[in-house]
């Protein structure tokens, strides 16, 4: 068989295993060369994201996608096409002669057709086609972020690991079982140990390949740096103490322009928020002086436009914070009995669930261990509420149904739109706040409740971590550096280092205690903490340079931590006085504008004039306009709450809490300007929103601008 042959062939170990790819190979063939750069830019691309498909059946398999995409839209085009005739007909844009008018009639409808069918087909090959292919680049640019993002603390961790006496190689074997704390770089160091154990490679070579495969430029330059160290017989420890300062000013420097980016976003939510207010005003303006009032328009701002740019820009921010990566979990090694408790008790007995089904006993103690944890969540449900805050929508969401169910007996809610525009006040409250009070007011609560339950363990995180470096350089060890420290200090984590002990003298190993005591609260930042000192401890229990340099990295995490929080109160501030102001606006227009060309239009109804009924809008809908501008106010809080609590804490959840009290104040100043509506005191109403931005901006500008002062944006 010739080469020639043999290229055509789907390739051996993809045989089979793709028809639609291998059924367009020969096509790849034909249009692509194994050597040219856009191959080589989706294999290295598809390496980057760890894909393991074959790149010739990868592309064969997108022309697959994009020829079936193009298809189907070129007879959509063609039938558009053709309908366009039907409608519009054809009608001369420039007068032509005759006989070219007797052509351009003949050739019109295959003409048409055949462009609209192209047009549309080219778009989706371009999509089908597209869409697969953008795949490995967008898993790889998201691989590129996290290891970038957690490459501070890893090289902090191999430093810890260095400096407790671990050498080169086991170092590297070290980050490659640390997937659960270190993700993928730990995955990146898989690649190099799995290259040395399986294809008999030394580490040297392993770690040039990696280094060339992986999609962090800032991991590559490290490893790069890490081969020269290796082949020269360097001191590996002061290469990564050095290393480990670098990336974290590294990580300060991209804290610092994330943050002056949010500072971007927070100045342009302030304008596009504003931009649906103007535009009601121009449509109600609008329709009072013309013909009548758009509704579709302004519903389609109240209820479309003002959600959808409060979505786009949520979008937006997350493109440039970072989640907290990882779940905050230590999971055990192979070989190891350990058993992580991830989810709810009753539904996960523990260690009991692997010997069930053998013997009776065993069943037996599963059905005590639910009973138990079934009695101590009615005993104590608010406990339990606090760990597995979303589970209160369980309870609430029924109870919430019970409430309309009640209210549509008694006949006390509006159940159409007429009804609402009635009673705004009292129709929005039923649909709108019933759900946010019942819903949203408890989850915010046990939401708030768990963050701050565990939070609160890394509060002195770093002090603690220092004390027990001191103990421990004393010449005791680390259990009885911990027993120190839990005497001698107060707070959460003295108490859990109590607990600690406790469970090493009754035979638990101290690994398996810290383990514990880490999943217990799952954060991300404490899992780096347990997992860089449970891994040094088993080399030595003399571990005070490991201890040290945890606590100078905790100390760069609360230190990273404080300037975020000083940075985007601002943006949070910023975002809450838009809204404030926004509010004010459209109670104002509703109570100076509104109700003044109302009685304006009113008395010239009433005095006979048909023109300046007309003109000055005696047909007013005051209670249409009252419910939409009511709606529009609160649609904004949710949306503004959302925002402010996704850039302070990186959380939607977060946001539920803005959400509440927003919402609130919003219904308690509508309530007063529909009492003053219909008072007729607009001077007063004039006064009452006025107030809102200045009691708003009196609340939080003397602590905006104390922690401006107390931490500029330079610090870092």
């Amino acid at each position: 068989m010739s080469l020639d042959t043999q290229s055509d062939e789907v390739p051996h170990q993809e045989r089979g295993e793709d028809s639609l790819g291998g059924r367009f190979y020969p096509l790849y063939r034909r249009l692509f060369s194994d050597h040219s750069g856009f191959v080589k830019s989706v294999e290295r691309k598809l390496a980057q994201a760890r894909m393991s498909d074959n790149v010739e059946l990868f592309i064969s398999r997108a022309l697959a996608v994009g020829l079936i995409a193009g298809l189907g839209l070129w007879v959509l085009g063609m039938l558009v096409g053709w309908l366009f005739l039907q409608i519009v007909g054809w009608g001369g844009l420039v007068p032509v002669p005759e006989y070219v008018s007797q052509i351009l009639d003949i050739i019109r409808v295959p003409a048409i057709i055949t462009i609209s069918g192209l047009l549309f087909g080219t778009i989706g090959f371009l999509i089908g086609f597209g869409s697969l292919i953008a795949v490995p680049y967008f898993r790889s640019s998201g691989r590129e972020r996290e290891i970038n993002t957690l490459l501070a603390d890893s090289v902090s961790f191999m430093y810890a690991l260095s400096v407790g006496g671990m050498n080169q190689l086991e170092i590297l074997r070290a980050m490659a079982k640390a997937d659960d704390t270190y993700g993928e770089v730990s995955k990146e160091f898989q690649s190099i140990v799995l290259e040395t154990e399986y294809f008999d490679t030394d580490y040297r070579t392993a770690v040039q390949n990696q280094a060339l495969e992986t999609p962090s430029d800032e991991l590559a330059q490290f490893l790069t740096d890490m081969l020269s160290i290796i082949d020269s017989g360097g001191d590996m420890t002061s290469f990564l103490e050095d290393q480990k300062d670098k990336q974290l000013r590294t990580a300060q420097q991209e804290q610092q322009k994330q943050l002056d980016t949010l500072e971007l976003f927070g100045e342009m939510f302030m304008t596009l928020s504003l931009f649906p207010l103007l535009l009601i005003i121009i449509l109600v303006i609008m329709g009072l002086m013309g013909d009548g009032l758009d509704r579709f328009m302004l519903n389609g701002t109240v209820y479309g436009l003002i959600p959808l740019i409060g979505a786009g820009f949520l979008v937006l921010v997350s493109t440039v914070t970072q989640d907290e990566i990882g779940d905050g979990y230590l999971r055990p090694d192979a070989g190891e009995d350990f058993t992580v408790e991830e989810g709810i008790g009753v539904f996960n007995p523990g260690l009991v669930e692997k010997y069930t089904g053998d013997k009776q006993v065993f069943d037996q103690i599963k059905r005590r261990e639910g009973t138990h944890e079934l009695m101590s969540i009615l005993r104590a449900p608010h406990r339990f509420f606090r760990d597995h805050p979303k589970l209160v929508l369980l309870v609430t969401l029924p109870l919430t149904a019970l409430i309309y169910i009640g209210l549509v007996v008694a006949g006390n809610v509006p159940t159409d739109i007429e009804g609402i525009q009635d009673r705004p006040v009292w129709g929005t409250f039923v649909w709108m706040y019933i759900p946010i009070y019942v819903n949203m007011l408890p989850l915010a609560v046990f939401h708030e409740w768990n963050v701050l339950s565990r939070k609160a363990v890394v509060g002195d995180l770093s002090e603690n971590l220092r004390k027990l470096a001191s103990a421990n350089d004393t010449g005791l060890t680390l259990l009885e550096s911990i027993k120190n420290v839990s005497e001698t200090s107060s707070g959460k984590l003295s108490t859990e280092f109590e607990t600690m002990h406790a469970k090493v003298n009754y035979g638990t190993s101290l690994k398996d205690a810290l383990r514990e005591f880490n999943n217990k609260y799952h954060l991300p930042r404490l899992s780096r903490t347990i997992k860089l000192i449970s891994e040094a401890q088993e080399a030595s229990s003399q571990i005070q340079d490991v201890l040290s340099t945890a606590a100078v990295a905790s100390e760069n995490q609360d230190q990273i931590a404080r300037e975020r929080k000083a940075r985007t109160r601002m943006q949070m501030v910023i975002i809450i006085m838009t809204f404030l102001t926004l509010l004010a606006v459209m109670g104002l227009l509703k109570v100076q504008f509104l109700d003044t060309m109302a009685a304006l239009g009113s008395a010239g109804s009433e005095s006979g004039s048909d023109a300046a009924s007309g003109q000055f809008g005696a047909d007013i809908d005051t209670g249409y306009l009252s419910m939409v501008f009511f709606h529009a106010v609160t649609i904004q809080a949710i949306v503004s709450s959302f925002i402010a609590g996704y850039i302070r804490s990186v959380d939607l959840m977060a946001g539920l809490k803005y959400a509440v009290v927003l919402a609130t104040i919003t219904l308690i100043v509508w309530t007063v300007v529909e009492q003053i509506s219909s008072a007729g005191e607009g001077e007063e109403a004039a006064a009452l929103l006025f107030a809102i931005g200045s009691t708003g901006w009196s609340i939080w500008g003397p602590s905006v601008r104390r922690e401006t002062e107390s931490s500029p944006p330079d610090k870092l």
